[in-house]
């Protein structure tokens, strides 16, 4: 009885060749399903990594820029100043008005 059932180094086995590449192709799609799931993963997380960069920059950014604290855009900038010269020339045209005003009622005073 000893003789029938010990495993060794010159221990033999048989196995169908239909069952054996039966296997091997089993084995072969679950090590495929497995790193295409880790890679799925990988990549996932990757992505949300980056989300959350995201989403904290756009926090800061949504707190910083109505505060000036950014900077400008340049459009920003160039409409400023077109603002500006528009200012200027107004009031230049209300100082020339009033002397206008005062011009003609000098004039009354004078004809009077």
């Amino acid at each position: 009885m000893s003789d029938a059932h010990q495993i060794g180094d010159s221990t033999g086995m048989q196995i169908n060749l239909r069952w054996f590449l039966q296997i091997m192709v089993g084995v072969g799609i679950a090590v495929w399903g497995y790193f295409g799931l880790t890679e799925r993963i990988t990549f996932l997380e990757h992505n949300l990594k980056i989300a959350n960069i995201q989403v904290e920059m756009n926090s800061s950014f949504r707190v910083l820029w109505p505060r000036g604290k950014l900077g400008s855009l340049p459009d920003d900038s160039e409409q400023n100043m077109r603002l500006d010269m528009v200012e200027k020339t107004l009031d230049k045209i209300e100082k020339s008005m009033k002397d206008t005003h005062l011009k003609i009622h000098n004039l009354e005073d004078k004809n009077e």
